[in-house]
């Protein structure tokens, strides 16, 4: 995990501010503090399917309305058991890049800790149904709704997905993980339990 200030921090948010800009999605600022942008990376050139490969990252001002930018690790696709053993009869669900307005409160991940749950909108995903031990994303396998797509943590400190992500958007390492919720409840008291998550793959960067 990093939290990143200063000069390096209100250059990382000009290129994120940037692309999702070219994509024509919102960036969220208007000069208040811990107005999130919570957005997933998703690793193109040389992704594996069962690691901590992609990156989340949230761009925020603090409490001084100085630009931050915290990243840690995590994977924004299923790990390989859930690859092998569909819940979904259509397959397993591979989260579509894209940015999901309002689509994420503050809410219980299986009814067990706080996390960021699929509650307000639906999301799109990929449907891969046939098992081998890949990420397939093909277009015309898109399916639309509610899915429990949430962002959630894996273990302590977890190198394998396996079992953590059935398509939820996962952070490898817990305490990590509580410093992205603190970072939410932050942006729940000022702006209201209603997160926006963005998806990009990394090559949206070059």
């Amino acid at each position: 995990m990093t939290i990143i200030k200063g000069l390096q921090a209100r250059l990382m948010k000009d290129v994120y501010h940037d692309v999702l800009a070219k994509k024509g999605y919102v960036f969220f600022d208007n000069n208040t503090a811990y107005n999130l942008n919570i957005i997933g990376v998703r690793r193109v050139n040389g992704a594996a399917p069962n690691k901590f490969d992609d990156t989340m990252v949230v761009v925020y001002r603090n409490k001084q309305k100085f630009w931050e930018v915290f990243t840690t690790e995590c994977t924004t696709d299923p790990g390989l058991y859930w690859l092998e053993e569909p819940m979904n009869v259509d397959g397993t669900a591979i989260l579509v890049p894209g940015q999901y307005r309002s689509v994420y409160r503050r809410d219980l991940h299986q009814g067990k800790y706080e996390a960021l749950c699929q509650r307000g909108a639906e999301v799109s995903v990929y449907r891969d149904d046939n098992r081998d031990r890949r990420h397939d994303m093909d277009p015309s396998t898109i399916d639309t709704g509610y899915f429990g797509i949430n962002i959630h943590k894996a273990g302590r400190a977890s190198t394998q997905v396996d079992k953590w992500s059935a398509g939820c958007q996962v952070i490898s390492r817990s305490d990590e993980f509580a410093t992205f919720m603190d970072l939410t409840e932050e942006g729940a008291e000022r702006h209201g339990n209603s997160f926006t998550y963005t998806l990009l793959l990394e090559t949206d960067f070059s």
